[in-house]
């Protein structure tokens, strides 16, 4: 449990700097895809739920520490992401493409509608999502068609996966 989550720290620590850098200059609408997000959604669908709070939650203090908002928001937010696709582990066949736009078109939805039920109690703190505007729908879209090619790509990080080789 421990390697594959220190792994998707770091993977999630490089995804925030490349969101917060590079995609930035070509952003659609302001919205950029939230690979970070997705990065744990992946390593909490192939180690389990423990696997995917404890990769959440680090991630998303990192991402509290770069950012401007709540301290503890990010950690939330992706800790509770981490254990809702932690509970879908081994229910679904991981195949290369539909998979991972379902769970990370979920996991961008659950986002923000957990983002919208914390600003309910915290108006002034919480920025919630408008769904008028197309931030939403362009991130929702990005983490979709991002999905499938990030996913193939931590599938050939062995660490990110727990399961031992049989020799």
């Amino acid at each position: 449990m421990i390697k594959p989550a220190v792994w998707s720290v770091v993977f999630c620590l490089l995804a925030s700097l490349l969101q917060s850098t590079l995609f930035s200059y070509i952003a659609l609408f302001r919205a950029v895809p939230d690979l970070a997000l997705c990065i744990v959604v992946y390593t909490a669908y192939v180690n389990g739920s423990m696997s995917g709070q404890v990769s959440g939650f680090f991630s998303g203090l990192l991402l509290d520490l770069m950012s401007a908002g709540p301290l503890g928001l990010n950690c939330f937010i992706r800790t509770l992401m981490g254990a809702l696709a932690g509970l879908l582990k081994g229910n679904f066949f991981l195949d290369f493409f539909f998979l991972p736009m379902i769970l990370c078109a979920l996991a961008t939805i659950t986002k923000a509608a957990f983002l919208f039920i914390l600003h309910l109690f915290l108006t002034d703190i919480v920025p919630v999502y408008s769904l008028t505007t197309p931030v939403f729908w362009v991130e929702l879209a990005l983490n979709c068609i991002c999905a499938p090619f990030l996913f193939a790509l931590l599938r050939r990080v062995k660490p990110l996966s727990n399961q031992k080789e049989k020799k």
